[in-house]
């Protein structure tokens, strides 16, 4: 039997079903609408599918909500979800608003919402959790529920809402899928969650979307704050952002920026972004060739390293930072499990692959991955010193069109009772690199 009140948040990750005991997707959000005289309606739920598309759940298809699942009919509308006027997602817009009380006691912030069944099939807004403000130094408000008709929105201009509780939603999501949940967010929503993660949470999302939507967030962020997200970037991406922005905002966020990692971003820009050099990180990991394969196995165990980046291992000559000495070789993480730990990486340097040069084409070292099945390519400059390493995903980010990130060229047709509205392109951003390999 179908719960009769649950609360919004707990509702978020909670997984659908199908009759069958299939799973079909995890909820993201509720959505509801308002009314005039009585409560907001529920309509349906914003539901993450496989494929990480978000698609509409309506609330006539939901036979079973409690213990922390959802049982739907089955029949699901997997065309992408577009939300419209009117339509107010309850996690990402609704929780955190401020509110005043109508007995006149003070304001609140809501902080979560339940859902209460009403009849056979219907849901709507019941009780709400508020928080209201603390009265002294230490600790939280005092909470209290009360009944929707028993608070009064209110919006005061230029108050942000508060987006915890809808950042502590989002705490499981990898970058990638927190990216997609922030586009789909209203514009200043978006930006109000941006303002509350942190540095490195914030560099990770911003690596995971389109240029535009980067710029925009960016530009929303005072300049030390802007420069610190940028430190916790990977070059190659900080390159690309700043590359979007003007020539002295730019040199402004370079100036403020760590002096090490300013000076990567600055070689990085120097190169043209169809090359080698346009498309490197200068991270990878170096070692000279005394190193044995224990320590390089330590070194790619580090959980902040990007998996393209552990697949191989750089061996030089001293110095050990770009551009090093002389590139000796790459030794493939692969070959060092074959080998005792005490071996040295400088007796399994792989003598067939040939780095490129950093002015060598873009599509050049597309080919040469492609052709000798490579993760990632060592790129020297004029003297064979290292200067960084070209990693499949970057060969894919260059090479997928503009909008890759949104694109559903495998979507259905939409259905006649909730059609979408036509995508609107956006204007394309000039600048050092565009993902489809032009300027």
């Amino acid at each position: 039997m179908s719960a009769t009140r649950v609360f919004a948040a707990r509702l978020a990750g909670c997984s659908v079903f199908d009759p069958a005991g299939d799973r079909v997707g995890r909820v993201r959000d509720v959505l509801v609408v308002y009314r005039s005289s009585e409560s907001p309606r529920v309509v349906g739920f914003i539901v993450e599918v496989p494929g990480k598309r978000r698609v509409f759940l309506s609330i006539g298809r939901v036979t079973s909500i409690g213990s922390g699942q959802i049982i739907a009919t089955g029949l699901i509308n997997l065309r992408r979800f577009e939300q419209r006027g009117g339509e107010v997602r309850v996690i990402a817009e609704l929780i955190g608003r401020r509110v005043g009380m109508v007995d006149g006691s003070g304001q609140a912030t809501i902080e979560d919402v339940a859902i209460e069944e009403v009849g056979q099939g219907e849901w709507e807004v019941g009780q709400v959790f508020c928080r209201r403000p603390r009265t002294g130094t230490f600790g939280k408000g005092e909470t209290v529920f009360v009944k929707w008709d028993a608070i009064i929105e209110k919006a005061t201009a230029g108050e942000a809402q508060s987006a915890t509780q809808l950042v502590a939603s989002y705490a499981d999501l990898l970058p990638a899928d927190l990216a997609n949940a922030m586009l789909d967010l209203p514009e200043q929503r978006m930006h109000e969650v941006a303002e509350e993660l942190s540095d490195e949470r914030l560099a990770d999302v911003l690596e995971e979307m389109p240029e535009s939507e980067q710029v925009d967030i960016l530009n929303q962020l005072d300049d030390d704050r802007a420069a610190d997200v940028l430190d916790q970037m990977q070059p190659d991406d900080a390159a690309d952002l700043i590359a979007h922005l003007s020539d002295e905002r730019g040199e402004a966020l370079l100036d403020l920026m760590d002096p090490e990692e300013a000076d990567d971003v600055r070689f990085l820009l120097s190169y043209a972004p169809d090359t080698a050099g346009g498309l490197m990180t200068t991270e990878p990991i170096i070692v000279s060739a005394d190193a044995t394969v224990a320590e390089g196995l330590a070194l790619i165990r580090r959980h902040e390293l990007a998996p393209a980046l552990g697949a191989a291992i750089c061996v030089t000559l001293p110095p050990y930072e770009p551009p090093t000495g002389r590139f000796l070789g790459m030794v493939h993480f692969q070959r060092m499990l074959r080998y005792p730990p005490n071996e040295r990486l400088g007796t399994l340097l792989d003598q067939s692959l040939e780095p490129v040069m950093a002015h060598t084409s873009a599509a050049e070292v597309s080919r040469i991955l492609a052709s000798y099945n490579l993760v990632s390519l060592p790129v020297v400059d004029e003297t064979h010193r290292l200067v960084g390493v070209v990693t499949i995903d970057d060969v894919l980010d260059y090479l997928l069109p503009d909008d890759w990130r949104s694109t559903d060229s495998d979507e259905p047709a939409p259905a006649p009772a909730r059609a979408s509205k036509p995508a609107v392109s956006k204007p394309e951003l000039t600048g050092r690199r565009t993902r489809n390999g032009t300027r």
